[in-house]
């Protein structure tokens, strides 16, 4: 399945459509990092069109979450599907991405 990123300038949001797994997720760091060095203050991923991501996808947005927080910023990852929150919180890295319903 084919990933789909959309970067909103003005509110520093990425919206990913799709799978995410290791054959992808150099185009997730690059859209995100893209997002932390706008000025706002928040950086926000919205997962509600991501029906699945891999270890390496969620690496990638614990690395974003550590570099927005280096940069001041916060990374929040907004409304992502149930089985993804479950991952994410089995994972124990629900506090570091700021997840938001």
């Amino acid at each position: 399945m084919s990933l789909s990123i959309n970067t909103s300038v003005d509110a520093a949001c990425v919206l990913v459509e799709g799978e995410v797994d290791v054959s992808n997720a150099d185009e997730l760091r690059n859209a995100v990092d893209a997002a932390i060095v706008l000025d706002a203050p928040e950086v926000t991923v919205d997962l509600s069109q991501v029906p699945y991501i891999d270890s390496t996808g969620i690496g990638v947005l614990v690395g974003a979450a550590h570099r927005a927080a280096d940069a001041g910023k916060k990374l929040v990852v907004a409304s992502p599907q149930k089985n993804v929150a479950r991952v994410l919180g089995l994972l124990g890295v629900a506090d570091d991405l700021n997840i938001r319903q």
